[in-house]
């Protein structure tokens, strides 16, 4: 073989091992966990799964019009375990995605100061701590009763009227007329811990006027839950949720997906949720007519028929040394962006169907549900989210919920376990 042939051979081998080389160790794209190295850019984390796709589309287009490199990751474990380890590995992501009460705890320890940005004057839901500016809000959320008013106007022969249903009587009085109507069992129920702990029972604690004086005195033990008429009058709710209920054979097993698909396609009328329920229902054979109402109980007060919500997911720029200033700077940039654009405007609005929490953003909201919610947030029918339950609430809590919803412990045995949670969390 001639000396240039092999030349040629060595250099053509040689480019290989140094392109394989580096794709073993860039990684390549966002998605699930792994490398977060985005060079000359940053990178973020998305805590909201059913919208790892878009944002990842979105941050391509992002790198498109500014240059700027831009890479989104996602982790199935829980965000604080997930950005424990990414600390304890100096790798931090420069844009967090998180909960509001994360913003309390990973926010103060290694947020940025945002104040001075344009961005405030835009909203009413940052989150401020100690003077400083360190929750950007992505979305406002908001949760009570899903219904599917088509599939109840199939029955009843007339469009349904959410605000009709005040208390848990007339709750029972129409699940009784979708039966006799042949609806079998007209209600779903998620099984899921975060939705029977951080959403359901979290009720017990925030339709209250002191929702901070109630939690020190269940830390302190001078409060019962048993005692308390909000806790009673839910639970009276969720018992009556529970004899309607179309999976009651296998409540503590069911799939989400498969009680998402029969309020979708109407086989079941009313479910517990979110407007994030949506983005699943909306994949099946989706009837048309969802809306949102509040969770009717016995009594009228203060809080029928209104939702809980607020701001939901919350972004916060890292400030560990882990993240060089150069960064931090791309950040802002992109969150300005995300706001002002038409682009990152149309993201939240119309792709994701999410409700902006900012009022220069009027792009119409495209999703049944976030468009409720919209218009409960608009006429200030919000009870507030509580923002500091531990981070073991839902995998604690919500076990003992879904041991109730089986019908393996008593409304007493719950009670029992709240109070010596709380207590044990002083």
């Amino acid at each position: 073989m001639k000396k240039s042939t092999v030349k040629k051979l060595l250099v053509v081998m040689l480019t290989f091992a140094m392109v394989f080389a580096m794709a073993a160790c860039g990684g390549g794209g966002g998605g699930d966990e792994g490398s977060t190295d985005a060079a000359g850019g940053f990178t973020i984390f998305n805590s909201k799964s059913e919208i790892q796709g878009a944002f990842e589309e979105l941050a391509k287009q992002y790198t498109e019009e500014t240059g700027v490199p831009v890479e989104v990751y996602m982790s199935q474990d829980t965000v604080a375990a997930h950005l424990a380890t990414k600390y304890a590995s100096k790798d931090p992501y420069t844009l967090n995605m998180v909960d509001p009460k994360d913003i309390y705890s990973l926010g103060v320890q290694y947020g940025l100061d945002m104040s001075g940005m344009d961005w405030i004057s835009d909203t009413t839901r940052a989150i401020e701590v100690d003077g400083k500016v360190l929750g950007y809000p992505t979305c406002v959320e908001g949760r009570g009763i899903i219904y599917n008013g088509t599939a109840i106007k199939n029955i009843t022969g007339k469009d349904f009227d959410p605000a009709s249903i005040k208390t848990l009587d007339d709750f029972t009085a129409i699940c009784e007329e979708l039966k006799k109507g042949g609806m079998e069992a007209p209600v779903g129920i998620l099984k899921d811990d975060w939705s029977l702990a951080a959403h359901y029972l979290a009720q017990a604690i925030e339709e209250r006027e002191d929702v901070d004086g109630y939690v020190a005195s269940l830390k302190a033990g001078e409060a019962k839950i048993i005692d308390d008429p909000k806790f009673n009058s839910l639970m009276d709710t969720f018992d009556v949720l529970m004899k309607y209920n179309a999976f009651a054979a296998n409540a503590s097993s069911v799939e989400r997906e498969q009680v998402e698909q029969m309020l979708s396609e109407g086989q079941i009328a009313f479910m517990f949720g979110g407007n994030w329920d949506f983005a699943l229902m909306k994949d099946f054979d989706y009837t048309g007519g969802a809306g949102m109402m509040a969770v009717p109980q016995k009594e009228e007060d203060a809080y029928t028929g209104k939702l809980l919500g607020g701001g939901s997911k919350y972004f916060y720029i890292d400030a560990s040394e882990g993240t060089t200033p150069e960064e931090q700077q791309m950040a802002k940039d992109f969150l300005e962006w995300l706001r002002t654009s038409e682009a990152g405007q149309t993201f939240i609005s119309d792709t994701c169907g999410m409700v902006s929490p900012f009022a220069s953003n009027t792009i119409p909201v495209n999703d049944d549900l976030g468009a409720a919610i919209k218009t409960y947030a608009d006429a200030d029918m919000l009870i507030p989210n509580y923002l500091y339950f531990p981070d073991d609430h839902i995998s604690v809590m919500g076990a003992k919920m879904q041991e109730y919803l089986g019908g393996k412990c008593t409304r007493e045995d719950l009670a029992a376990a709240y109070d010596a949670y709380w207590q044990a969390n002083k």
